[in-house]
């Protein structure tokens, strides 16, 4: 069992930079890719970025790339979602997940998922 815990949303204005952490609790962090996705009103739930588990291998979504950076730290549990140059369609709730596929950017490939943290993006 993974417990997901997100922070670091809120509001910020067009252009600007956030970063979002996501600590897991158990002993097997390092096993699992991490991944974000971000779901806004009225929109399905979309993949944003995802890195293994040594952290060799990230992938991020079309809507995001060159933007954002995803990162983790093993040591501490915790994988990381920077953000910058961020737009006012980047708005959504975003959440942190967990999953034992190498290669993940669908829903179906993660087990665990956290609350979620909200992000607004100011125009």
């Amino acid at each position: 069992q993974v417990q997901l815990v997100e922070s670091g949303g809120g509001l910020v204005q067009a252009g600007g930079s956030l970063r979002l952490s996501c600590a897991a609790s158990g002993r097997t962090f390092s096993s699992y890719t991490m991944g974000w996705f971000r779901q806004a009103p009225g929109k399905e739930r979309e993949f944003v970025a995802a890195i293994t588990g040594s952290g060799s291998n990230t992938y991020y979504g079309d809507s995001v790339k060159g933007r954002f950076t995803i990162s983790r730290d093993n040591a501490k549990n915790t994988v990381y979602l920077q953000m910058d140059s961020l737009k006012p369609e980047d708005t959504a709730v975003y959440y942190c997940a967990a999953g034992r596929r190498l290669y993940a950017t669908r829903r179906a490939d993660y087990e665990y998922w956290g609350q979620g943290t909200q992000v607004t993006v100011s125009s």
